[in-house]
């Protein structure tokens, strides 16, 4: 009989429970048909609108129809649509120059330049082992013809484009060198490495610009590292001044190289997951280090920044940085074109999501209006970031600790070779306690003072906006 009693009941838990499933499946499956059908009306909608446009202009446009350009710009249309700031459509021909560009090469002479005043394209930068440099064009050079265009303000676009083109093909040019002109008849475009990290020595610190993070740069960092390391480097300043990001990866493995054993950063995506973007082992380079920012220093480069800041192996100096903290991953289409989306927010190592609030340096260093004018132009004698950033590496906390250690040392052959009395101790006392407190009010004012300054910057402009440099020919 209990047996009996048992599987009946049994048996009637088990109707229940397959009724609640069933009707808990039946709640979930009309949600996701309503969903499904909203999404697909809205969608029928939509296409039932571009449709009508289509047929209307088919039968009355006057012009003529190029079938590529108006997908191109149908495509763009839909990107523009999604309100992302970061989003892109690149039709085949501009996914392919992008493409070379994150692989760190360029198909052209091998200059970055800017317009002057009069309209001219200013050479800014001869890249080396190119084209131009084996014409012999210099920094500061003026172009002032390319093939048929005479450069000015109002040609100076197609100029730079004209620069352009494919490997092996020719152009002519009027160069412009102290006031007088020389004709380069020919000049063969082709492939050109482009340089992102530029080391040099400043006394006894190793000083690292970085412009850009492709596919190339973390050679070029590792070996700009080594190359400084040997020429007796004691220390580190890292200048991602108008850095605007591009590949993250490059970045990640970098910071391996800086970074003590821990993770470097991770992604957050719309369901809620994490995904570790990287980690560093334990080996680093144990220096003292800055890094230069200011408000043109964005994605990656804010990474970069922050990571170091979170480990505490790195102070920056500048100004605050640019505010990207979101990922964008680009999917290429079958017809060779591609969009970039994004698609999740960067975490760095211990600290917040910095998106649309940007990095306040350690040390608020402001450039005037003719400094910043003169960017390009200033060094360790006239820039006064570069000049804080410095001081510090003199001063960092290791040089820092040996000094406090010295000091102790003095001081207790002091104590045991001279005899003083009681009041001249507490004498002694009081003052190293005022010229601590004198520090550290210091300090303090220099903090406060950073942070006011900073909550009265602001940018309102695009990071792609921000620079007047055009990309390497």
């Amino acid at each position: 009989m209990n047996k009996k009693i048992s599987l009946g009941a049994a048996l009637a838990l088990m109707f229940i429970i397959t009724a609640v499933t069933f009707s808990i499946t039946m709640v979930f499956s009309r949600q996701t048909f309503s969903t499904t059908v909203t999404n697909i009306s809205e969608r029928e909608a939509m296409y039932d609108k571009l449709s009508e446009i289509d047929s209307y202009v088919r039968a009355n446009y006057y012009g003529t129809i190029d079938e590529t350009y108006l997908n191109d710009y149908l495509s763009m249309g839909y990107i523009a649509g999604l309100s992302d700031r970061y989003a892109a459509y690149y039709s085949a021909e501009d996914y392919a120059k992008l493409q070379q560009e994150n692989a760190g090469e360029i198909v052209g002479i091998g200059i970055r330049a800017t317009k002057n005043e009069s309209g001219f394209i200013q050479v800014t930068e001869v890249y080396p082992d190119s084209p131009a440099e084996e014409a012999g064009i210099l920094a500061g050079d003026l172009i002032v013809k390319v093939n048929d265009i005479d450069v000015s303000a109002d040609t100076y676009e197609t100029a730079i484009t004209e620069i352009g083109g494919k490997a092996g093909t020719k152009l002519s040019m009027t160069v412009r060198s102290d006031n007088k002109d020389r004709e380069i008849s020919e000049i063969t475009r082709r492939v050109v490495v482009t340089p992102t990290v530029y080391p040099k020595m400043i006394g006894t610190a190793g000083y690292i610009k970085i412009v850009d993070f492709n596919e190339n740069t973390y050679d070029q960092f590792k070996k700009a590292v080594e190359d400084l390391l040997g020429q007796g480097a004691q220390s580190f300043i890292f200048d991602l001044r108008n850095n605007t990001g591009g590949l993250i990866d490059p970045a990640i493995k970098m910071l391996d190289m800086l970074l003590p054993e821990g993770t470097i950063a991770t992604a957050t995506y719309r369901d809620g997951s994490t995904e570790v973007l990287g980690t560093s082992d334990a080996n680093c380079i144990d220096k003292p280090m800055v890094v230069l920012t200011n408000e043109s220093t964005a994605s990656a480069a804010e990474l970069f920044t922050q990571a170091l800041r979170d480990y505490g192996v790195a102070k920056s100096v500048g100004t605050t940085t640019y505010g990207k903290g979101v990922m964008q991953v680009t999917h290429s289409l079958k017809d060779g074109s591609a969009v970039r989306i994004t698609v999740a927010k960067y975490n760095p190592p211990k600290s917040e999501n910095y998106d649309g609030v940007g990095i306040k340096p350690d040390y608020e260093v402001t450039l005037s209006e003719d400094q910043q004018k003169n960017f390009d132009n200033l060094d360790e004698t006239t820039d006064p970031q570069l000049q804080k950033a410095l001081e510090l590496v003199k001063t960092s906390p290791s040089d820092q600790a040996a000094t406090t250690t010295s000091s102790e040392d003095t001081a207790a052959d002091t104590a045991e070779e001279a005899t003083t009395t009681e009041e001249t101790s507490d004498s002694t006392e009081e003052a190293t306690t005022t010229e601590e407190t004198s520090d550290s009010t210091e300090e303090a004012t220099t903090t406060e003072e950073t942070s006011e300054s900073t909550e009265e910057s602001s940018t309102t402009e695009s990071t792609e906006e921000s620079t007047t440099e055009e990309p390497a020919e």
